[in-house]
């Protein structure tokens, strides 16, 4: 899945040792702000040192990132996961639309106007 938006805040690195291999490890999350009629904001993660320096996301940046979405469950209640696997930088040009459509609601079908003449009643009382 991808989505465009503007980096609206990025959050500390955390890190820490695994404890079945020893190794280090890295995660950074960014929130991200679609640019919409109604804005809607999502949190994504980057896990791993490496792949973190080579997204190099700052706070104002336009980005487009290609995720995915995972549920785990721990002790009992179910959390979400959204991890980046790839971030683009969209130019920052004055006025430039997001590379992503924005969401169309489909339009509701037109309603057939009641007459007073209409014979069929199709009321059930």
């Amino acid at each position: 899945m991808d989505l465009t938006g503007k980096i609206i805040a990025a959050l500390p690195e955390r890190g820490g040792v695994a404890k079945s291999s020893g190794n280090s490890w890295k995660v950074q999350e960014f929130v991200l702000e679609t640019q919409e009629q109604y804005p809607h904001k999502m949190m994504f993660s980057i896990f791993g040192e490496d792949k973190i320096a080579q997204a190099a996301i700052k706070v104002g940046d336009t980005v487009t990132v290609s995720f995915d979405i995972n549920a785990r469950e721990f002790n009992g209640r179910w959390y979400n996961d959204v991890r980046a696997w790839k971030v683009e930088h969209v130019d920052g040009g004055a006025g430039v639309a997001p590379a992503a459509a924005p969401y169309v609601a489909p339009a509701a079908p037109a309603a057939t106007p009641f007459a007073p003449s209409d014979d069929k009643d199709d009321l059930p009382f």
